[in-house]
C-alpha cells in the first residue's frame, strides 16, 4: 500500500527545529516526544546557500532497532519522485530513548555516508551501542501506541504534520517486541505512568499500559500469556496483569485460580485488589468488589484509582453519600500532559494530500473556518478535563444521571458542611464539643450519615459567590440581548435557570483552618460545632467540579428546551456544525448517550467532523449494526489517512471485533459492495489484511 503523503514544515532558520529538540531535552519527563525528521533541501536550478531550506515532520512507528533502519527511512523521503525542484543534501533521523535519556540520531548526507550518535541531556555526544537501540526500539513501539487517535482526530489535532505508523506489522515484529519488552520489563517503571498512577511499579508503568494496549488491539492473548507467565517466575507482582490478559480471553477459571494463589502471597497488592474488585463488578456481585475496592484503598491510600473504584462499587451499590464521600477522599494529582514537541513558528507549513485518501463528503470539511460558535458552549470547563480530574468528573455525572440534579443537592447536604449552616454555627456559637470523623474511614467502614441517600430536602439555597453569580447573570443577559443567539427566545434560559438549581457552596477545609488560625494556641477559644458533626468537609476541588457541572446541566436543558419547542412548532433548528458536536460531547460526558448521538449526527448532515463519526460508531457497535459500523470505519480510515495516519489501535480493535463475529470473507465483501472510490476501499482493507496476518479469530477463512 502506498505510504501516507509527506508533511513539509518550513523553518524560518535551518534548524531550528533541531535547536528546540535540543534545549528540550533535559525537560522530558516520559516517553518523549514522537521521532523528529529534519531535512536540508537545496533547489535544483541553483548551488548557493541562499537556496537552501530547512524542512521538518513528525513519525512514530518506525523500526528503531538500528540505525540502518532509520538511515533507510530518511532515504525514502530522500529519493521521493514527487518533489522535481529540489533536492536533498542533508536528512536527519531523531528518536529518544527514555530509558538512558538519550536523543537517538542518525544522519544521513548526500554526498557522503550515514553517521550514527547520541545526544545527552547535556548537548554531549555519545556513542551508540546495540543495547542502546534496543531501548530505542521498545521506545519507539510505545510511543507509536501513546500518540496514536482513537479515530476522533483529537491526537491528530495536537500536532501538525505527524506521520504515524503501525509498529508491529508481522508475528516476526511481535516476536522482537515481546523479546525486548521482556529484557527490560523490570525498567519500566523509569518510563512514567498514566497520569492517574501517582507512583510507577512494575504493573503499572508506560510499558505494561503499552503491553496490553497492543494485546487487546490484535488479539494476540496467548503471546500475552506467555510472556507475563515468564515474567511472573521472577516478579509475583507480575501476577495482575497475567490475570487481567486471561480475563481478556476468556480464561476465567484460570484467572480466578490465579488471583487466589498470588493475593495469598501478596494480601496487600493493590493491583491484584483491583483486578479482583473489577472483575466482581463485571459478574454483579459487587458485596465481594465491596471487600475488594476496601482492601485496595487500605493497601494504597496515596493512588487515585483505590479511591475511584471503591467510589464505583458504592454507586453500582446505590449508596450515593458513601460513594460522594470517597470521591471527596480521592487524591487528586495535577495533570501531566505527554512530551509533545514545541517547536518555534515555522515560515510555512504545506500538507499535500495523496489521491488514495480524496473522498469528496471529507475534503469539503477541511475548510470549517467561518463557522460560528456560541461563547456559552466555549466556556464549558469540563470539555477540558484530563487525568484525575476527568475521571472524578465522569463519577459525579454518572451519580446525576442515576438520581438526578436535585437529589444529588440533597445527597451533598446531608454529607458534607454547607457554607450557610456554618456561618450560621459559627455566629450563634455552641457549648458542646463534638468530633467530626474522617471521610475517609468512614467511607472505608461504610457507616452512612444518620440520613441517607437523600431522604429529606436540604435546608438552605444561596446563589453561590458573587463573582460567579455575577458571571452567570451578565452571561444569560448576553444571550436574552443577542437577536442571533442560538438560546433565544430568553424562555429557554429562564426555564433552564428555574428548573436547574444553582449548587450552594460547601466550606472547605482550607476555609476552617484559616478561620481557627488565631484560636488555634488556645483550646478554649476555638469553636464547637454541634449542628453538622456527622457531617464532612468538602474538598475545594470536588466543590469547584458541582460548580462546572451545573453550567454543563443548564446549558444541556436550554438545548433540549429549545429543540423540544422546535418539534412542537414544526420549525427548523440550526446550528453550525460545531456546535452540534460540542453539544454532542456536553451530552455524552453527561450520560445522555442517546441525544449525543442525536447531535453527532446533525452534526454529520452540515460537514464531515471526525469526533462526530466516532461518537456514531460506538452506537453502531453497541446496537450491533455492522453494516452502519463498516461505512463508519471506511470514512474514518480515509479521514486519518488524510492526516498522514495509516494506523489507530482503537480503529484496528473494531475491524477485529467485525470479524470475529461476521469473519473476513464476508467483512472484505462488505467493503467492496461500498460505492466509494476504490483507493479509499483499499485503506479499510489494509485493516482486515493485518487481522489475518496475526491469525484473529474469523480470519481462517
Amino acid at each position: 500500500m502506498v505510504a501516507p503523503a509527506v508533511p513539509e514544515i518550513i523553518e524560518e532558520e535551518i534548524e531550528s527545529a533541531i535547536d528546540s529538540r535540543n534545549e528540550s531535552l533535559p525537560t522530558l519527563r516520559e516517553l518523549g516526544p514522537p521521532d523528529l525528521v529534519h531535512l536540508v533541501k537545496q533547489s535544483t536550478k541553483s548551488g548557493n546557500k541562499q537556496s537552501q531550506s530547512g524542512v521538518y515532520h513528525h513519525v512514530t512507528g518506525t523500526d528503531a532497532s538500528s540505525s540502518a533502519s532509520l538511515a533507510a527511512y530518511v532515504n525514502t523521503i530522500i529519493y521521493s519522485p514527487n518533489d522535481k525542484s529540489s533536492k536533498v543534501i542533508q536528512g536527519l533521523y531523531c528518536c529518544y530513548n527514555a530509558f538512558s535519556r538519550l536523543d537517538m540520531r542518525v544522519e544521513v548526507k548526500i554526498p557522503g555516508g550515514v553517521e550514527s550518535y547520541c545526544i545527552d541531556e547535556r548537548g554531549d555526544k555519545r556513542v551508540a551501542s546495540d543495547a542502546l537501540w534496543i531501548e530505542t526500539f521498545l521506545c519507539g513501539v510505545l510511543r507509536a501506541y501513546a500518540y496514536a487517535d482513537d479515530g476522533s482526530g483529537d491526537s491528530i489535532k495536537r500536532i501538525i504534520g505527524v506521520r504515524r505508523f503501525d509498529p508491529i506489522t508481522s508475528t516476526e515484529m511481535e516476536h522482537k517486541f515481546l523479546d525486548a519488552a521482556e529484557r527490560l520489563f523490570f525498567k519500566g517503571p523509569q518510563l512514567g505512568s498514566e497520569p492517574e498512577v501517582q507512583v510507577p511499579n512494575i504493573a503499572s508503568n508506560h510499558l505494561t499500559t503499552g503491553l496490553i494496549n497492543y494485546i487487546h488491539t490484535t488479539g494476540r492473548y496467548t503471546s500475552g500469556i506467555n510472556l507475563f507467565e515468564k515474567l511472573r517466575t521472577r516478579d509475583l507482582e507480575v501476577s495482575s496483569l497475567l490475570a487481567r490478559v486471561l480475563i481478556s480471553a476468556d480464561e476465567e477459571v484460570q484467572a480466578v485460580k490465579l488471583m487466589h494463589d498470588a493475593i495469598a502471597k501478596l494480601p496487600m497488592d493493590y493491583s491484584l485488589l483491583d483486578c479482583q474488585a473489577t472483575f466482581c463488578q463485571s459478574k454483579g456481585r459487587l458485596d465481594w468488589a465491596l471487600e475488594c475496592a476496601k482492601r485496595g484503598v487500605t493497601a494504597a491510600p496515596s493512588e487515585f484509582g483505590t479511591w475511584a473504584r471503591l467510589a464505583e462499587v458504592y454507586l453500582g451499590l446505590e449508596q450515593w453519600d458513601l460513594s460522594l464521600l470517597t470521591l471527596n477522599s480521592c487524591p487528586m494529582f495535577t495533570y501531566n500532559d505527554k512530551d509533545f514537541p514545541r517547536m518555534p513558528e515555522p515560515a510555512h507549513i504545506t500538507l499535500p494530500v495523496l489521491r488514495e485518501s480524496i473522498l469528496d463528503e471529507i475534503d469539503e470539511a477541511t475548510n470549517h473556518d467561518g463557522e460560528q460558535v456560541h461563547p456559552s458552549l466555549r466556556k464549558l470547563h469540563a470539555a477540558g478535563y484530563k487525568g484525575t480530574f476527568l475521571k472524578a468528573y465522569s463519577l459525579l455525572t454518572e451519580i446525576t444521571a442515576k438520581i438526578g440534579w436535585d437529589q444529588l443537592l440533597r445527597v451533598r447536604s446531608q454529607v458534607f458542611v454547607m457554607e450557610e449552616e456554618y456561618r450560621s454555627e459559627k455566629q450563634t456559637g455552641a457549648n458542646q464539643n463534638a468530633t467530626n470523623p474522617n471521610a475517609s474511614t468512614t467511607a472505608l467502614r461504610g457507616t452512612p450519615s444518620p440520613v441517607v441517600n437523600g431522604n429529606t430536602k436540604s435546608d438552605g439555597h444561596t446563589n453561590g459567590d458573587p463573582d460567579s453569580r455575577a458571571e452567570d447573570e451578565e452571561t444569560l443577559r448576553e444571550k436574552q440581548a443577542s437577536p442571533t443567539s442560538p438560546f433565544s427566545p430568553p424562555s429557554s434560559a429562564t426555564i433552564a435557570n428555574e428548573s436547574i438549581e444553582k449548587p450552594e457552596h460547601t466550606i472547605t477545609p482550607e476555609v476552617v483552618k484559616s478561620g481557627n488560625d488565631d484560636a488555634a494556641h488556645d483550646a478554649s477559644k476555638v469553636p464547637k460545632y454541634t449542628q453538622f458533626h456527622n457531617k464532612r468537609l468538602c474538598e475545594r476541588w470536588l466543590d469547584n467540579l458541582f460548580m462546572v457541572l451545573y453550567e454543563d446541566l443548564r446549558i444541556y436543558t436550554i438545548w433540549r428546551t429549545d429543540m423540544a419547542r422546535a418539534q412542537s412548532e414544526s420549525s427548523d433548528y440550526r446550528k453550525s456544525a460545531e456546535e452540534w458536536e460540542i453539544l454532542g460531547g456536553l451530552a455524552e460526558r453527561l450520560h445522555h448517550f442517546p441525544e449525543a448521538v442525536e447531535a453527532y449526527q446533525a452534526c454529520l448532515r452540515v460537514r464531515f467532523s471526525s469526533k462526530a463519526m466516532k461518537g456514531v460508531l460506538k452506537m453502531y457497535e453497541e446496537k450491533g449494526r455492522n453494516g452502519e459500523v463498516l461505512q463508519a470505519m471506511i470514512r474514518l480510515i480515509a479521514w486519518q489517512y488524510r492526516w498522514y495516519s495509516e494506523f489507530s489501535p482503537s480503529l484496528l480493535r473494531t475491524v477485529r471485533k467485525l470479524i470475529e463475529s461476521e469473519g473476513a470473507v464476508k467483512v472484505r465483501s462488505i467493503v467492496q459492495a461500498t460505492s466509494l472510490p476504490q483507493p479509499v476501499l483499499d485503506l479499510t482493507h489494509r485493516y482486515v489484511e493485518l487481522c489475518v496476518a496475526f491469525r484473529s479469530s474469523g480470519s481462517e477463512a
